[in-house]
């Protein structure tokens, strides 16, 4: 995959949308710009069966009518039978072989919190790496203690020829300090979800 197109990684599911229609954030963050689009939808409230799949058709419709990447998160059975662009899995998901097998030449994204989940990553065969969470984040019941910015620059340091995007906590104002490390974007749930401007936002994040 190319760098650029983790510029502004946005995960989103039903769930993390509140007074708006969440197909009405996906069309307004993928005319703001975002370069790459997860289908998130897990957690409380989330949808199932039927309603999940098609909202899943929905968002990848959208993203294919702004030529964006659609991505599935944990779901290989899913991102096969829609033939989406690519699986983001955590450590605790499917073993990262077998989804490659599964999904062929598609993109395949792995989340690390550890120096040696990275290398782990790219032994793999990962398309790239989503680092974090970098501050606290309130997106992930689950998530893990925060890495840091030190962290990020170590990841790049060691793994320079690795795609990497930033993930967990970073805001507008946070944007910049985290793009000086040097990973190649920065993915985001709440900020874009949450966010009233989000042109703006998403400008901001590109920064």
């Amino acid at each position: 995959m190319k760098r650029e197109q983790l510029a502004v990684y946005f995960i989103m599911g039903t769930q993390n949308v509140k007074d708006r229609k969440a197909l009405e954030v996906l069309e307004e963050a993928l005319k703001a710009g975002v370069t790459i689009f997860q289908f998130r939808e897990k957690g409380t409230g989330a949808l199932e069966g039927n309603e999940y799949e098609q909202f899943a058709r929905q968002c990848q419709a959208l993203c294919k009518a702004y030529n964006v990447p659609f991505i599935v998160n944990d779901d290989v059975e899913l991102a096969v039978t829609l033939q989406a662009d690519g699986v983001h899995i955590g450590q605790d998901d499917e073993k990262a072989r077998k989804v490659r097998e599964k999904i062929g030449n598609g993109i395949l994204g792995i989340s690390a919190h550890t120096l040696e989940e990275v290398n782990e990553a790219v032994k793999n065969g990962a398309d790239y790496v989503g680092v974090g969470p970098v501050f606290p984040t309130k997106s992930k019941a689950d998530a893990k203690s925060p890495v840091g910015l030190e962290f990020l620059e170590q990841v790049v340091s060691h793994f320079p020829d690795l795609p990497k995007v930033a993930i967990g906590g970073i805001t507008e104002e946070r944007a910049p300090q985290v793009l000086k490390t040097g990973v190649d974007g920065i993915a985001a749930i709440s900020v874009i979800c949450e966010s009233e401007q989000i042109q703006t936002t998403v400008k901001q994040l590109k920064k």
